[in-house]
């Protein structure tokens, strides 16, 4: 074999193996670019069902807030025109003394319910930000 076939079979050679690397990195920069994105695309729709949730919780909280509010004004009117009828100063000092326990334990049992609330849509808007972050460690560590 001349020096000519040598070099243009070397040359064929290396022009088949650099076609080769490079068909094979476009590929795999092609995929790691589609995983990218269906990643990026995962972590938007869990940030809108995260906010979704966000919204759907705070609305719960302000019905509650405006039923808590409504029933406190109702009652409250009820209190007075209770104190109003009263026929001595004993008896006043015992509506007072029911009725602001009866407030407080209203506050107290609608202030725990007001916390659950919260405490469940922090939760709920939570998770799906979660899901994500776990499903990138997992990736991470597998790759390991």
């Amino acid at each position: 074999m001349s020096v000519a076939e040598t070099t243009k079979s070397t040359v064929e050679q290396f022009t088949v193996a650099s076609n080769t690397a490079f068909k094979d990195g476009v590929e795999k920069t092609m995929t790691a670019f589609s995983e990218a994105n269906a990643h990026s695309k995962k972590n938007l729709e869990a940030v809108v069902a995260s906010v979704t949730a966000a919204a759907k919780g705070a609305e719960v909280v302000g019905a509650q807030a405006m039923a808590f509010s409504k029933k406190a004004f109702d009652d409250q009117v009820a209190a007075a025109r209770s104190l109003a009828s009263a026929k001595s100063v004993q008896e006043v000092v015992e509506l007072q003394t029911t009725l602001a326990k009866t407030f407080l334990e209203n506050y107290m049992a609608e202030m725990g319910k007001l916390t659950e609330t919260v405490s469940s849509s922090v939760k709920d808007s939570m998770k799906p930000l979660n899901e994500r972050v776990t499903d990138l460690v997992e990736k991470i560590q597998a790759t390991r």
